[in-house]
Protein backbone atom coordinates (compact mmCIF):
# COMPACT_ATOMS: atom_id res chain seq x y z
CA UNK A 1 0.00 0.00 0.00
CA UNK A 2 1.13 3.56 -0.44
CA UNK A 3 3.32 5.65 1.98
CA UNK A 4 2.57 9.77 2.23
CA UNK A 5 5.10 11.51 3.68
CA UNK A 6 4.61 15.44 4.69
CA UNK A 7 7.17 17.40 4.37
CA UNK A 8 8.86 20.92 4.83
CA UNK A 9 11.62 22.21 6.75
CA UNK A 10 8.56 25.22 8.14
CA UNK A 11 6.05 24.83 11.13
CA UNK A 12 2.70 26.13 10.73
CA UNK A 13 2.06 25.43 6.85
CA UNK A 14 -0.45 22.34 7.29
CA UNK A 15 1.67 19.07 7.12
CA UNK A 16 -0.76 17.68 10.29
CA UNK A 17 -3.88 19.00 9.10
CA UNK A 18 -3.02 17.36 5.58
CA UNK A 19 -2.18 14.30 7.36
CA UNK A 20 -5.26 14.52 9.44
CA UNK A 21 -7.61 15.07 6.23
CA UNK A 22 -5.63 12.22 4.14
CA UNK A 23 -5.89 9.60 7.26
CA UNK A 24 -9.77 10.36 8.05
CA UNK A 25 -10.94 10.46 4.28
CA UNK A 26 -9.05 7.19 3.03
CA UNK A 27 -10.66 5.90 6.31
CA UNK A 28 -14.06 7.15 5.66
CA UNK A 29 -13.74 5.07 1.89
CA UNK A 30 -12.89 1.89 3.73
CA UNK A 31 -8.82 1.69 3.89
CA UNK A 32 -6.75 1.07 6.65
CA UNK A 33 -5.04 3.41 7.58
CA UNK A 34 -1.26 3.71 9.64
CA UNK A 35 -0.28 7.65 10.42
CA UNK A 36 2.77 7.81 12.13
CA UNK A 37 3.63 10.92 14.26
CA UNK A 38 7.07 12.20 13.64
CA UNK A 39 6.33 15.75 14.60
CA UNK A 40 7.50 16.93 18.21
CA UNK A 41 4.90 19.24 17.97
CA UNK A 42 2.34 16.36 18.56
CA UNK A 43 -0.78 17.49 16.92
CA UNK A 44 -1.45 14.28 15.62
CA UNK A 45 -1.66 12.90 18.77
CA UNK A 46 -3.56 14.99 20.08
CA UNK A 47 -6.56 14.54 17.29
CA UNK A 48 -5.82 11.44 18.23
CA UNK A 49 -6.54 11.47 22.10
CA UNK A 50 -9.56 12.85 20.94
CA UNK A 51 -11.13 9.90 19.50
CA UNK A 52 -9.69 8.64 16.07
CA UNK A 53 -12.23 7.61 12.99
CA UNK A 54 -12.95 3.96 12.87
CA UNK A 55 -10.11 2.36 10.70
CA UNK A 56 -6.75 4.82 11.60
CA UNK A 57 -3.68 4.11 13.95
CA UNK A 58 -1.30 6.09 15.29
CA UNK A 59 2.04 5.82 16.27
CA UNK A 60 3.92 8.12 17.60
CA UNK A 61 7.97 8.41 19.44
CA UNK A 62 9.60 7.30 16.40
CA UNK A 63 12.74 8.14 16.22
CA UNK A 64 15.32 8.43 13.52
CA UNK A 65 16.08 4.47 13.90
CA UNK A 66 12.69 3.17 14.25
CA UNK A 67 11.23 5.59 10.60
CA UNK A 68 12.31 3.05 8.58
CA UNK A 69 11.04 -0.13 9.62
CA UNK A 70 7.98 1.49 11.36
CA UNK A 71 6.91 2.64 7.62
CA UNK A 72 7.77 -0.77 6.74
CA UNK A 73 6.13 -2.35 9.47
CA UNK A 74 2.90 -0.31 8.59
CA UNK A 75 3.43 -1.29 4.81
CA UNK A 76 3.86 -4.82 4.91
CA UNK A 77 0.49 -4.69 6.54
CA UNK A 78 -0.96 -3.62 3.69
CA UNK A 79 -1.94 -0.24 5.01
CA UNK A 80 -1.71 3.45 3.56
CA UNK A 81 1.09 4.86 5.26
CA UNK A 82 0.96 8.79 6.19
CA UNK A 83 3.98 9.79 8.08
CA UNK A 84 3.69 13.70 9.24
CA UNK A 85 7.13 14.93 9.72
CA UNK A 86 8.97 17.51 11.68
CA UNK A 87 9.38 20.56 10.55
CA UNK A 88 13.39 21.13 10.08
CA UNK A 89 15.68 18.88 7.59
CA UNK A 90 17.10 16.35 9.75
CA UNK A 91 17.87 12.03 8.55
CA UNK A 92 14.72 11.25 10.31
CA UNK A 93 13.28 13.77 7.26
CA UNK A 94 15.42 12.04 4.40
CA UNK A 95 14.94 8.57 5.74
CA UNK A 96 11.26 8.81 5.76
CA UNK A 97 11.42 10.75 2.33
CA UNK A 98 13.54 7.42 0.78
CA UNK A 99 10.34 5.25 1.61
CA UNK A 100 7.66 7.58 -0.06
CA UNK A 101 5.44 6.91 -3.06
CA UNK A 102 4.39 10.44 -2.78
CA UNK A 103 6.24 13.08 -1.11
CA UNK A 104 3.95 16.32 -0.63
CA UNK A 105 5.01 19.83 0.58
CA UNK A 106 2.28 21.68 1.69
CA UNK A 107 3.45 25.17 1.33
CA UNK A 108 0.99 28.60 2.17
CA UNK A 109 0.61 31.12 -1.29
CA UNK A 110 3.70 33.47 0.29
CA UNK A 111 7.16 34.05 -1.04
CA UNK A 112 8.67 33.34 1.71
CA UNK A 113 7.18 29.73 2.24
CA UNK A 114 8.09 29.59 -1.21
CA UNK A 115 11.51 29.79 -0.39
CA UNK A 116 11.47 27.34 2.33
CA UNK A 117 9.26 24.68 0.72
CA UNK A 118 11.85 24.94 -2.15
CA UNK A 119 14.24 22.98 0.41
CA UNK A 120 12.08 20.35 1.27
CA UNK A 121 11.58 19.85 -3.11
CA UNK A 122 15.80 20.22 -2.89
CA UNK A 123 15.43 16.65 -0.10
CA UNK A 124 13.22 14.95 -2.28
CA UNK A 125 15.97 15.69 -5.27
CA UNK A 126 19.04 14.29 -3.08
CA UNK A 127 17.20 11.35 -1.91
CA UNK A 128 16.29 10.49 -5.58
CA UNK A 129 20.44 10.75 -6.19
CA UNK A 130 21.12 8.77 -3.47
CA UNK A 131 18.38 6.11 -4.34
CA UNK A 132 19.14 6.51 -8.01
CA UNK A 133 15.18 6.21 -8.14
CA UNK A 134 12.63 9.00 -8.79
CA UNK A 135 10.39 9.82 -5.71
CA UNK A 136 6.87 11.16 -7.11
CA UNK A 137 5.87 14.50 -5.24
CA UNK A 138 3.86 17.24 -5.21
CA UNK A 139 3.22 20.75 -3.59
CA UNK A 140 -0.40 21.56 -2.34
CA UNK A 141 -1.07 25.25 -1.44
CA UNK A 142 -2.61 25.71 2.14
CA UNK A 143 -4.88 28.31 4.31
CA UNK A 144 -5.54 29.75 0.63
CA UNK A 145 -8.68 32.27 0.21
CA UNK A 146 -12.15 30.46 0.03
CA UNK A 147 -13.55 33.26 -2.55
CA UNK A 148 -10.45 33.50 -4.98
CA UNK A 149 -7.62 33.27 -5.92
CA UNK A 150 -5.11 35.81 -4.42
CA UNK A 151 -2.39 37.53 -7.48
CA UNK A 152 0.70 35.80 -5.06
CA UNK A 153 -0.82 32.62 -5.07
CA UNK A 154 -1.96 32.68 -8.99
CA UNK A 155 1.95 33.77 -9.25
CA UNK A 156 3.37 30.83 -7.13
CA UNK A 157 1.62 28.37 -8.96
CA UNK A 158 2.73 29.24 -12.29
CA UNK A 159 6.13 29.43 -11.04
CA UNK A 160 6.20 26.29 -9.83
CA UNK A 161 4.53 24.47 -12.48
CA UNK A 162 7.20 26.09 -15.12
CA UNK A 163 9.50 24.56 -12.77
CA UNK A 164 8.51 21.17 -13.57
CA UNK A 165 6.37 20.99 -10.07
CA UNK A 166 3.42 18.87 -9.67
CA UNK A 167 0.88 20.90 -8.39
CA UNK A 168 -2.20 19.56 -5.97
CA UNK A 169 -5.55 20.92 -7.20
CA UNK A 170 -7.60 22.29 -4.90
CA UNK A 171 -5.28 23.78 -2.36
CA UNK A 172 -6.40 23.61 1.40
CA UNK A 173 -8.78 26.47 2.26
CA UNK A 174 -8.28 28.10 5.45
CA UNK A 175 -11.63 26.71 6.99
CA UNK A 176 -12.00 26.72 10.63
CA UNK A 177 -13.21 23.12 10.48
CA UNK A 178 -9.52 22.10 9.43
CA UNK A 179 -8.33 23.44 13.02
CA UNK A 180 -11.20 22.35 15.01
CA UNK A 181 -10.44 18.80 14.16
CA UNK A 182 -7.60 18.90 16.37
CA UNK A 183 -9.84 20.48 19.29
CA UNK A 184 -12.43 17.17 19.10
CA UNK A 185 -11.25 14.37 16.89
CA UNK A 186 -12.44 12.36 14.47
CA UNK A 187 -13.58 13.47 11.01
CA UNK A 188 -15.16 16.16 9.08
CA UNK A 189 -18.59 14.03 9.02
CA UNK A 190 -18.85 14.36 12.82
CA UNK A 191 -19.37 17.66 12.59
CA UNK A 192 -21.89 17.67 10.56
CA UNK A 193 -23.85 15.77 13.23
CA UNK A 194 -23.26 17.90 16.49
CA UNK A 195 -24.53 21.38 15.95
CA UNK A 196 -22.44 22.36 18.93
CA UNK A 197 -19.03 21.55 16.47
CA UNK A 198 -20.26 23.72 13.71
CA UNK A 199 -18.46 26.02 12.19
CA UNK A 200 -20.57 28.67 11.14
CA UNK A 201 -22.62 26.82 8.68
CA UNK A 202 -19.91 26.04 6.65
CA UNK A 203 -18.95 22.30 6.96
CA UNK A 204 -19.80 20.98 4.13
CA UNK A 205 -17.53 23.03 1.94
CA UNK A 206 -14.78 22.13 4.29
CA UNK A 207 -16.06 17.94 3.55
CA UNK A 208 -16.19 19.26 -0.33
CA UNK A 209 -12.37 20.68 -0.17
CA UNK A 210 -11.06 17.67 1.57
CA UNK A 211 -12.68 14.96 -0.51
CA UNK A 212 -11.31 16.97 -3.66
CA UNK A 213 -8.01 17.44 -2.37
CA UNK A 214 -8.13 13.56 -1.21
CA UNK A 215 -9.32 12.35 -4.71
CA UNK A 216 -6.35 14.49 -6.23
CA UNK A 217 -3.92 12.36 -3.67
CA UNK A 218 -5.51 9.38 -5.05
CA UNK A 219 -5.02 10.25 -8.47
CA UNK A 220 -1.02 10.42 -7.91
CA UNK A 221 -1.01 6.91 -6.01
CA UNK A 222 -2.63 4.70 -8.78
Amino acid sequence: MPVIVMASPKGGVGKSTCAVLLASEFARIGAEVTVLDCDPNKSLSRWASHGLPEGVTLHSEIGRSEIVPAIRRADGDGRIVIVDLEGIASQLVSRAISQADLVIVPMQPTALDAEIGSEALALVREEEEALGRSIRHAVVLTKTSAAVKSRVQKELEIQLRAAGIDVIEPSLVARAAFSELFAYGGDLTAMLNDPAMMTGGKIDKAIENARKFTEAVYDRLK
